[in-house]
């Protein structure tokens, strides 16, 4: 290897490093969501469709941001797209002390959109950076490596942020909601935010740093093509669907959790107790995506699929119908299930589409927004009946629906290859 060859792959290393800490940081940011949900419902005093909106503002934004965000990466390009991205994250982390001086629960909802908006332009720009950083044989185990950083920071996320949003203020032992609780648990709120926003900043600062190197060694992002392309295949919109379906079932039982822990007729356990739980929840997922990498190398992906929608739709009907800690431990083990879906789901998409490869991506993350339709709908059941139980209703009928995915999956071939619009 010559000293060239030699600096150009110790460049890339480093620029691959630095674009992993980005699907830690969307990860932790997502995550944070599940204990927010259990500290705005009871400092702003909501019921749960209300608390529920900050999944419904931050989820919405892959909707209505994708398209926008593939514009900006092809004018743009990596580096300058993901520096952007990151100083909108920023943008929306300061916005949160400010609606809570306010005391404006929709501010932090104008937030939270503000910083998912960024997360969606950083994972339209990570993903394929991730796979030019090297080479092509090696994309696949590049990104799983990434995606197992991305689930470090869905696992660290509940943990640290219910030591922060869910101890003292209204929560501390005994305490009652006044003037002088809500204040405390307002600026937990505030720390919880300007301490993310001061990590997105460092990250943007070490991303303008490796810039060079980024652009070096990956070619320049080209215009996307329109997901509306991918309409024209029944594959890509059935799997748009079934991303739909799983992110809605995922985020239902995560905004869940906590308060659902908490609950006397399962745990009983403290709040802070209950929120650091449910990072078991997304840890599960972080195993199960180690494990699931050595089962899919040996098992067809459509069956593994099915094993895994049936066992979660299973869990979901038991957690329904019936209480104490045989529920707690069966939802939190929902989670290790969830592991192999949103990747097999997208593979066996693309593998079958007959739409252009960007144009299937494309729309496969547009149904993302289920993360922010799905919740609603079990948080209303969940406040018409009075209990969390029947909600878990919901996420069993989306991964029914996911059961038929896997299902027609297993029973039909791939194409013969994968329909690009990228010439070679």
């Amino acid at each position: 290897m010559s000293a060239s060859e030699g600096a150009k792959r110790q460049g890339t290393g480093l620029a691959f490093a630095y674009i992993t800490t980005l699907f830690f940081a969307w990860g932790f940011a997502t995550s944070l969501i599940d204990p927010l949900i259990a500290a705005v419902k009871r400092v702003f005093d909501l019921n749960n469709a209300e608390a529920f909106l900050t999944t419904f503002a931050w989820f919405i934004a892959y909707g209505l941001m994708s398209l926008p965000a593939a514009a900006v990466l092809g004018r743009l390009g990596y580096s300058r797209s993901i520096i952007g991205a990151l100083i909108v994250m920023v943008a929306g982390c300061l916005i949160v002390p400010a609606a809570t001086a306010a005391d404006w629960y929709p501010g932090v909802l104008i937030a939270l959109f503000v910083i998912a908006s960024g997360v969606t332009l950083l994972q339209v720009a990570a993903n394929p950076l991730v796979a030019e950083l090297g080479s092509r044989k090696g994309a696949s185990s590049r990104l799983n490596l990434s995606q197992a950083f991305n689930s470090l920071g869905t696992t660290v996320g509940p943990w640290l942020g219910s030591h922060v949003l869910l101890t003292g203020g209204v929560f501390a032992a005994g305490a009652v909601v006044t003037v002088a609780t809500r204040s405390q648990s307002l600026r937990s709120i505030d720390m919880a935010f300007l301490s993310m926003g001061a990590f997105f900043a460092v990250v943007a600062f070490f991303i303008f740093t490796a810039r060079k190197k980024i652009n070096a060694a990956a070619p320049a992002a080209t215009e996307a093509v329109s997901p509306l392309k991918a309409l024209s295949s029944p594959w890509a919109i059935f799997g748009a669907l079934a991303i739909f379906l799983y992110v809605g079932a995922e985020v239902a039982i995560g905004g869940m959790l906590t308060n659902f822990l908490e609950s006397p007729d399962i745990l009983n356990a403290p709040i802070e107790t209950a929120g650091k739980m449910v990072a078991l929840y997304w840890g599960g997922a972080m195993v199960g995506r180690f494990i699931g990498s050595w089962v899919l190398s040996r098992v067809s992906p459509g069956v593994v699929l099915t094993f895994c929608t049936v066992a979660a739709a299973a869990l979901c009907l038991l957690v329904s119908q019936i209480g104490g800690p045989t529920a707690a431990y069966a939802v939190l083990s929902i989670g290790l299930f969830n592991s192999i879906m949103f990747p097999t789901i997208f593979t066996l998409t693309l593998e079958r589409s007959t739409a252009p490869t960007s144009a299937t991506s494309g729309l496969l993350v547009f149904g993302i927004i289920g993360g922010a339709l799905l919740p609603q709908v079990a948080a209303r059941i969940a406040d018409a009946a009075g209990a969390l139980q029947p909600a878990f209703l919901v996420p069993m009928a989306g991964y029914i629906g996911l059961t038929v995915f896997a299902i027609a999956c297993a029973r039909t071939k791939a194409t013969a290859e994968v329909t690009t619009t990228a010439s070679h």
